[in-house]
């Protein structure tokens, strides 16, 4: 990808984010993700080449530094049950219940192993709420947007580690002990929040050293990044370190007595990153997804998607059931908007391209049907998370 094609899609990005005034209605993702795919069938941007080492090494630790700075440690504190059980326990049951599925339906319209299916329930089990979090903070309750927001920063550790080992007995790299699992989970978990953590104190207290917004900036990058770079290098989850250190900053910028002067600088320039990131981020979706969509077989596709979210719905209504005690009517609106607004985005796009890296050749059918469920997902997902709030709030 040139630095001349880069320029272009920011431009776009630019102007999308310009003359889109409808936001809520039509969230700027899923029109950026359409003209991601209307790009695709343009010589000059049909070459663009986008890899799993772009998506998770540039734009993730942004994107989700982002998401983890503004999130309150507060709602950690009153979310954390919910959230540490949808992000492990749920998203592990989430995973064994579609890939069962999966392999059923993929027995009516062809060949797909058990693995298989299990390798693509891991790839939709991540989400990515970018378009709906927002939404939900001004059309539903706040603390169910808290609860999407928290848990798809949190997952994302998860499903790596899921699908990792998925897609390796997939592969025939390695075979599957429960024990060797669970180790290899909380080791690359704890690990990178330990990481995470520590970076974010250490980070807190070296912004006292200079007062200059400039160089305040400087550090919350080497934080977003440094965090990445330095858990992945030791074998951790570099994810979780990057959440763990901007949810960290934020607890601490909390606890100051100048907060407002310390955020003022960082969301200035965050601000500003973040849409950059999402409309190239979006906008390359759409440009790499479109050969697989040509290709799949769109009403397995759609049968997949479906159960995605009456499957996650059975598990949110479980968890709240057992953590939250409002009233019976509360909690399934609460479970039916947590359900929807999980949608599939990048982290989802990251495990498919890294598939592809491991067997270009062998795996077609399960990228196909992976890439169809994202971009449903994320076009009709995002489109009914404003609708359905609005209406199941009033």
């Amino acid at each position: 990808m040139s630095v001349t094609q880069v320029v272009l899609l920011l431009f776009i990005g630019y102007i999308v984010f310009t003359i889109d005034k409808k936001k809520k209605s039509v969230p700027i993702p899923v029109v950026l993700l359409i003209i991601g795919i209307g790009l695709s069938f343009i010589p000059y941007f049909s070459t663009v080449e986008v890899t799993e080492k772009i998506i998770y090494e540039i734009f993730l630790p942004g994107i989700l530094f982002v998401s983890a700075y503004k999130y309150s440690a507060k709602a950690i504190k009153r979310h954390g049950a919910v959230l540490a059980t949808l992000s492990t326990l749920g998203l592990m049951a989430t995973a064994l219940l579609l890939g069962l599925l999966t392999y059923m339906v993929g027995g009516w319209f062809g060949s797909i192993s058990f693995l298989g299916a299990m390798v693509i329930a891991s790839i939709l089990t991540p989400t990515d709420p970018v378009s709906a979090v927002s939404v939900l903070e001004e059309a539903a309750d706040e603390q169910i947007a808290e609860v999407v927001d928290g848990e798809s920063m949190i997952n994302d550790g998860t499903s790596i580690v899921l699908f990792t080992v998925l897609s390796g007995m997939y592969l025939g790299e390695n075979s599957f002990q429960l024990t060797g699992f669970l180790g290899e989970f909380l080791y690359v978990s704890l690990g990178g929040v330990i990481v995470g953590v520590a970076f974010g104190w250490l980070c807190s207290k070296a912004v006292h050293i200079t007062h200059h917004h400039d160089y305040q900036v400087m550090l919350s990058i080497i934080i977003a990044y440094g965090a990445f770079q330095t858990a992945e290098h030791v074998g951790f989850s570099g994810v979780l370190g990057t959440v763990a250190a901007g949810i960290m900053l934020s607890y601490e910028f909390e606890h100051m007595n100048r907060e407002g002067h310390y955020r003022e600088a960082l969301s200035g320039f965050w601000n500003v990153v973040e849409p950059s990131l999402l409309a190239l981020v979006f906008l390359l979706i759409g440009i790499t997804a479109t050969p697989y969509l040509a290709s799949a077989n769109w009403i397995m596709a759609i049968i997949i998607f479906v159960a995605s979210i009456v499957i996650r719905y059975l598990i949110v209504t479980a968890v709240l059931a057992i953590f939250h005690n409002n009233r019976t009517l509360d909690k399934q609106k609460q479970a039916f908007l947590v359900s929807w607004a999980g949608i599939r985005g990048t982290m989802s796009v990251f495990l498919i391209l890294s598939l592809h890296a491991k067997s270009p050749e062998g795996s077609e059918a399960l990228l196909s049907i992976s890439f169809s469920v994202v971009v449903l997902s994320l076009i009709i997902q995002s489109l009914g998370v404003y609708p359905l709030s609005r209406k199941l709030e009033n």
